[in-house]
């Protein structure tokens, strides 16, 4: 590990130790559900409708009965909730039809499914079965291309191949937790808190910004 993935990493388990995921769930088709309804959308607002969601379809048996007006009205606040609602009642009727309705437990299964990609499937296998991955959102894209592991035009997948490179592999599922915790609090998108933040050496953002300010 290099000396500047070393000092990101320490920074990490000194600023975040207790990062966890953040979404709200009790058991594997729920924990998957919310991941999916999670995409472009505010952990905390998924949190604020899946208890009704999963009081009407608490399994994939009742959500692939369901009609799809149905689901709508349940997830209706959430961004892109009638996509999400059509890939939700695919998913459902898949995973009744091709395992009993229960989720399946490899990466490769997963991203089979209707409507679930990399990032997704990645995610819900490091909470679901504590499998090391390093799924990238925009929190973790946009603190890798300031880092400098990554560039601006980069794909997720590219970045996740990077990072999992720069990192030991019993870091990746407290990484992936702990950068979203930074880039939720610390390292904005706009107006990034940078004076809570000792990684200034490394980050091209903060040296444009002084370079600029005269700082």
């Amino acid at each position: 590990m290099t000396e500047k993935s070393a000092a990101l990493l320490n920074y990490l388990k000194s600023s975040f130790p207790s990062a966890s995921c953040t979404l709200s769930f009790r058991n594997d088709f729920e924990c998957l559900v919310a991941i999916m309804l999670s995409a472009q959308t505010s952990d905390s607002s998924v949190n604020k409708v899946t208890p009704s969601f999963f009081a009407h379809f608490p399994n994939a048996q009742s959500l692939s009965e369901a009609d799809i007006r149905e689901v709508e009205k349940d997830i209706h606040r959430l961004g892109m909730y009638r996509l999400k609602a059509k890939n939700l009642l695919l998913l459902s009727a898949e995973l009744m039809k091709d395992y009993g309705g229960n989720v399946p437990k490899t990466k490769a299964e997963l991203v089979a499914l209707p409507g679930i990609g990399n990032k997704t499937a990645g995610v819900y296998l490091l909470e679901r079965g504590h499998i090391p991955f390093l799924p990238v959102d925009t929190h973790i894209s946009r603190i890798s291309t300031r880092l400098g592991y990554a560039s601006k035009d980069e794909n997720p997948q590219h970045i996740e191949a990077k990072l999992e490179k720069a990192f030991p592999k019993n870091e990746w599922i407290f990484l992936h937790h702990a950068l979203i915790a930074f880039g939720r609090s610390v390292c904005l998108a706009r107006s990034p808190k940078c004076e809570r933040c000792t990684l200034h050496k490394l980050c091209s953002y903060f040296k444009k910004t002084a370079s600029t300010t005269g700082k």
